[in-house]
């Protein structure tokens, strides 16, 4: 139905930056609301931020100053620009995605994740 292809991720030292796709693919016929979560060693997942398919956004107040979503309606593809990365940044990053498909009910998908390492 719904692929979600995930890339970006790696190691980084605290202060560098990383910017992170996620692009889908399948029967959709719009997509809505998409972000990107996170889950810590240990942690729960949780919001990083998300976009509306009118480009309003919410980050976390954690993240905000530092990482941008944005994305690109045309290649159905959502990214998160981060800056200036800390430690504590250090997660699995998930894509999420709601979109109405061909038939008309919609569904919420989940990306397979990229992990995130920030470490010196």
């Amino acid at each position: 139905q719904v692929q979600l292809v995930e890339s970006g991720g790696g190691l980084v030292q605290p202060g560098g930056s990383l910017r992170l796709s996620c692009a889908a693919s399948g029967s959709i016929l719009r997509i809505n609301s998409m972000g990107w979560y996170r889950q810590g060693p240990g942690k729960e997942r949780e919001l990083v931020a998300t976009i509306t398919s009118g480009g309003n956004t919410v980050h976390a107040d954690s993240v905000k100053g530092r990482f941008t979503i944005s994305r690109d309606n045309a290649k159905n593809t959502v990214y998160l620009q981060m800056n200036s990365l800390k430690v504590e940044d250090t997660s699995v990053y998930y894509c999420n995605i709601e979109a109405t498909m061909h038939w008309g009910q919609t569904y919420t998908h989940w990306g397979q994740g990229t992990q995130v390492t920030v470490s010196s």
